[in-house]
């Protein structure tokens, strides 16, 4: 009795879920962009953050550049208007080597300069350029989030870094969460640059695992969403230097399901691995300890 019981509860879930999916899907709830904003604060946002550094990692404003780019995806009759800012001097891209850095589905650019500073300072302060921008539809840019929009927008700021005279070899792609989407995209299919290693802090494995995850049932993910988003698969057509950056307490990603999957299909020439106790998804630089964070980051880019 009980069996029957249990197999007509799943059932019942289960068409609830598909009943009510147009409200439950990933595609729309990927991508977090609650906290509307008119201008960029940088370090006068006030809004949550992660975390907050310290005076000492302070860029000066000389070397803090806000810009914007026209991106156009695929099939789009016309540019869509994206923000970005550049950290460090533009006049030295031609020489540099520069961290194009994939945010997270939360927010805004304001949300991560914390991390973009940190990533500035790795090393020495400005030893390299760091480049980031607000997908479409986040923060002040223009547009509707989407996939393909993802992955050209993040293309838009290569051709901009190129435009500027940045080599491939000199590229470093850095994602973290859902940026690891485009970072993993453009790297095992490059469009306009070449990168020459990948970092990935807390990636997903793909939006299939993502459905299930959330929902705890055995569906395919196509109930939950129409994004193709696929690391797991796209890290096998890496061949530069990997590394994998991922909190062992993360409850959004979690680091055995995506990461540990992702990393593991990776048969390239290098990888490495820092498995951070204690850190939940956004709480890895914290956890780690910031001075740990850059050096485990500045070792990876000068050494491999």
């Amino acid at each position: 009795m009980k069996i029957k019981y249990f197999s007509f509860l799943g059932m019942l879930l289960a068409g609830i879920v598909i009943s009510f999916s147009s409200c439950l899907r990933l595609d729309s709830n990927l991508y977090n962009l609650s906290d509307k904003i008119t201008e960029y604060k940088l370090d006068n946002y006030t809004g949550t953050q992660d975390f907050i550094l310290d005076a000492s990692y302070t860029i000066p404003d000389s070397l803090i550049t806000k810009f914007t780019l026209s991106s156009q995806a695929p099939g789009e009759t016309s540019p869509t208007t994206i923000h970005a800012i550049y950290i460090g001097s533009i006049s030295k891209i031609a020489t540099d080597t520069v961290i194009m850095y994939c945010h997270g589905n939360k927010w805004h650019m304001d949300f991560y300069w914390q991390r973009a500073k940190l990533m500035a300072n790795t090393g020495s302060k400005n030893r390299f350029g760091v480049l980031m921008i607000d997908y479409r539809g986040f923060g002040l840019s223009e547009g509707t989030p989407s996939e393909d929009g993802l992955y050209a927008d993040v293309d838009a700021a290569l051709k901009w870094l190129n435009g500027n005279g940045l080599s491939n070899s000199r590229l470093v792609m850095y994602g973290f969460s859902m940026g690891s989407a485009p970072a993993t995209k453009l790297t095992a299919e490059p469009r306009s640059m070449t990168p020459s290693k990948l970092i990935l802090e807390a990636p997903f494995a793909s939006a299939d695992v993502m459905a299930a995850d959330g929902t705890q049932l055995n569906m395919p993910g196509s109930y939950f969403t129409n994004l193709k988003l696929n690391n797991a698969e796209e890290i096998k057509l890496v061949q530069w230097p990997l590394c994998w950056i991922h909190g062992m307490n993360d409850n959004f990603l979690n680091y055995q399901t995506h990461g540990q999957v992702v990393y593991d299909n990776y048969n390239g020439s290098y990888k490495e691995k820092h498995l951070v106790e204690g850190a939940d998804h956004g709480e890895i630089p914290a956890k780690m300890g910031f001075a740990e964070y850059n050096s485990v980051l500045l070792n990876f880019i000068t050494q491999h």
